[in-house]
């Protein structure tokens, strides 16, 4: 007759109709993981949890779940002091999370990393699709459905999000992102805005408007293609090159905004 059970150093399995459990205590908890129906396999994953148990290193079954409003200052707070990231994507990442904090509290779906589903994501999506918002924040501005672009940029946000929870340890071992599922990159975009261009003599006409301070930082971004962040942060003369053909882009730490190297030529 097979065993039932079996030990390796501080783990122990047992056999539960067809399936086989692992049973251990880390840091005065006790845990018993499903280890699944083969027992090669269960004897290997007991090896490892009593290897890293012996080390004190996390386990691979470990998870220390936390609420998702407390993940969002997390990250946030990894972009501002760890990553360094801009300020200005710091802001978009807060006003994009911000939608889902609104529906977490408005909802009844789980506020913890350890319960939160993809179909808790799916319903998401559905809020999102019903809420007015002011476009680009004004609170004057007539309210209007987020375009479909604008919920992409939230989902692929939520998304960064709970990748960062992933590597923290903060969702259940080999669970997947909850918006994973949802293939955000795939959704289709019906509602762009029409983008129309100027023609040349709009574009003169623009310029005869403009007043003397105007006219070089217009003509500057029409010319080079620059956003007006990175013009916004170029500095007189060390952003010029010797022979005045290139205006050279940095970043600006000291500033709170970054951006990759780059040239835009004359």
């Amino acid at each position: 007759m097979a065993k039932k059970t079996f030990r390796i150093g501080r783990v122990r399995g047992d056999l539960r109709g067809k399936v086989w459990y692992l049973t251990y205590h880390d840091q005065g908890k006790r845990h018993r993981p499903r280890a699944g129906s083969d027992l090669e396999t269960a004897k290997k994953l007991a090896a490892q949890i009593n290897s890293e148990l012996e080390s004190e290193t996390p386990t691979a079954l470990s998870f220390k779940p936390v609420k998702l409003s407390q993940l969002r200052t997390l990250w946030l707070d990894h972009h501002e002091h760890v990553a360094r990231s801009s300020i200005a994507t710091i802001n978009r990442y807060r006003a994009a999370t911000q939608h889902f904090v609104d529906f977490l509290s408005q909802s009844r779906v789980p506020s913890s990393t350890s319960t939160f589903r993809a179909e808790h994501a799916a319903q998401f999506v559905r809020y999102l699709r019903t809420i007015q918002v002011h476009p680009n924040g004004h609170p004057h501005a007539p309210q209007r459905p987020l375009r479909d672009r604008g919920i992409r940029y939230i989902l692929q946000t939520c998304r960064a999000m709970l990748n960062f929870a992933i590597r923290r340890r903060h969702l259940p071992p080999y669970a997947e992102n909850p918006f994973a599922t949802l293939e955000v990159d795939r959704m289709r975009v019906e509602d762009s805005k029409t983008i129309c261009l100027f023609t040349a003599d709009q574009e003169r006409r623009f310029l005869e408007a403009c007043d003397v301070w105007q006219v070089p930082v217009f003509l500057t971004l029409m010319s080079t293609g620059m956003r007006a962040g990175e013009l916004s942060h170029l500095l007189y003369p060390e952003d010029l090159t010797d022979d005045l053909s290139e205006l050279v882009i940095r970043n600006r730490p000291a500033l709170g905004w970054s951006r990759l190297t780059a040239f835009a030529q004359r």
